[in-house]
């Protein structure tokens, strides 16, 4: 829980300012809009940092998209420039293209393809921008503790402003920056496995947010539970392991 939430907003923007002065001078942000509080409040505070001519929203759809009139409300909101880029294609070309190899297409395989074409498109997207942009990670602290989220897909980026914050925090920074209220406290899903990730990962953001926070856990199964994911998905923050030749 931020204990100054005005202060946090404050840094977090003139952070950004500083990364985008020091390493993509003139470039534009460049963020995935799912509709849900992590890029809705990424987004705000890109636009507080460079103005909202510096940022380009990008939705990204798996054919039909039950709420993708979240992801329209929030670029109207926040009056950002925004593409809409219909990926059900690409997907399913690549599924058919992994069946026909003899690969095996797990639901697991299935859930992680979109979220890396996606990451793939907005690279795309950055590269083909006038000046040149930077695609802005949108995961907060709490999906990254336990490895919630798809290597090399919504997990990579080029700058990851919430990493730091809890579920928790982003919602306070949502709410007093003035988002709508809809969007910051939306259920969060993933919208690729038709449950809600609370569902999918067994136990609630707030019980995980304590834990990170505090360190306790009332629920011994839901601490192992979390420790285990914690432990078995460290790997997708870390840099990738080289060897170094001896001399």
């Amino acid at each position: 829980m931020l204990k100054n939430v005005e202060k946090t907003v404050n840094d977090l923007t003139e952070w950004i300012r500083d990364y985008f002065e020091k390493n993509a001078k003139g470039c534009s942000a460049v963020i995935g809009i799912s509709g849900g509080k992590d890029s809705s409040v990424t987004a705000a505070l890109m636009v507080r940092a460079l103005g909202r001519e510096r940022v380009i929203g990008v939705l990204m759809p798996d054919g039909e998209q039950p709420d993708i009139a979240d992801s329209m409300a929030l670029v109207d909101h926040l009056q950002i420039r925004h593409l809409v880029v219909n990926i059900g294609d690409a997907t399913k070309a690549l599924k058919k293209c992994l069946e026909d190899s003899g690969s095996v297409i797990t639901s697991d395989v299935r859930i992680n393809i979109p979220p890396r074409i996606r990451m793939t498109t907005l690279y795309a997207v950055a590269q083909g921008l006038e000046g040149g942009g930077r695609v802005i990670n949108t995961c907060n602290r709490s999906e990254d503790y336990i490895g919630y989220s798809t290597k090399f897909g919504d997990s990579a980026g080029d700058m990851s402003p919430l990493a730091m914050l809890t579920v928790t925090e982003v919602r306070q920074i949502g709410d007093f920056i003035g988002l709508p209220e809809e969007l910051v406290h939306k259920t969060p899903s993933d919208g690729l496995s038709g449950m809600s990730d609370e569902d999918k990962i067994g136990f609630s953001y707030d019980i995980l947010d304590k834990y990170i926070e505090t360190g306790i856990c009332e629920d011994e199964m839901i601490k192992v539970k979390i420790d285990r994911m914690h432990v078995s998905n460290l790997h997708k923050l870390e840099l990738m392991p080289h060897f170094t030749p001896a001399e």
